[in-house]
């Protein structure tokens, strides 16, 4: 994946398997949702492409993809349940069942009582959460979430965690784009750990660990990222 003269992710290829929680790990600017967004067809890769069940990916697959962004992308002036209806809507539900799944989801993440309420009236936590249950909203098969527990305090976090978790468990499979290695410990099934578009390390966290003689992911991620931040401070 080139972005002029830059090349940005270089000769990346993974496996997600069916129904595991797949940590997709790395510093800011490693590249993670820059691969995302390729593979996605956000942007034009240079190369490569997005397998599912063995076939490529498009919008027209029929496959229940639901993406999380980093970035929040919500109809600001629009309550929270017109909002969810609209999306809710365009995944295919009818407005009955969107208004259902909203109303539930609103009631799990203790917001029922902002369902008329202005989206930016909301803080950016509690946009966050109406995010996600937009893109839970119609039981994704594949669930892509970058940077989800962002800005969470604790107590969110862990209810962010207790639904990916309920959503694999019913069956869909989760790519997991973070930093948090708290998070990875819990969630993840295997990772891949990205450094300058390269992959440097991929496998179950067992084996990564074993590769680094036993480490803890932290130091793991220190390791790795550990020489490029030494230089940064020998340049300052």
């Amino acid at each position: 994946m080139d972005f002029g003269n830059k090349t940005v992710i270089k000769d990346l290829s993974f496996d997600v398997y069916k129904g595991e929680v797949f940590g997709f790990l790395g510093s800011n600017g490693s590249g993670k949702t820059t691969a995302i967004r390729a593979l996605l067809g956000l942007y034009q890769p240079t190369g490569g492409e997005l397998l599912v069940g063995g076939k490529p990916f498009s919008v027209s697959s029929g496959i229940k993809l639901g993406y999380l962004p980093e970035e929040r992308g919500l109809y600001k002036k629009e309550s929270v349940i017109d909002v969810m209806l609209y999306f809710g809507q365009l995944k295919g539900l009818s407005r009955s069942d969107a208004r259902k799944r909203a109303e539930e989801f609103l009631v799990r993440v203790k917001l029922s009582d902002k369902a008329t309420t202005r989206i930016d009236k909301l803080s950016g936590g509690q946009q966050q959460k109406i995010q996600l249950g937009i893109t839970i909203m119609n039981d994704p098969d594949l669930l892509i979430l970058d940077e989800p527990t962002k800005g969470f305090d604790p107590v969110n976090r862990r209810l962010l965690m207790d639904i990916i978790e309920e959503h694999q468990r019913g069956g869909a499979t989760v790519i997991f784009v973070t930093h948090q290695m708290e998070e990875v410990e819990r969630l993840c099934d295997r990772i891949i750990l990205l450094k300058d578009g390269v992959a440097r390390a991929y496998g179950t966290i067992a084996d990564v660990k074993s590769e680094f003689g036993d480490a803890s992911l932290d130091d793991i991620f220190i390791k790795v990222y550990g020489d490029e931040n030494e230089q940064t401070e020998e340049e300052q």
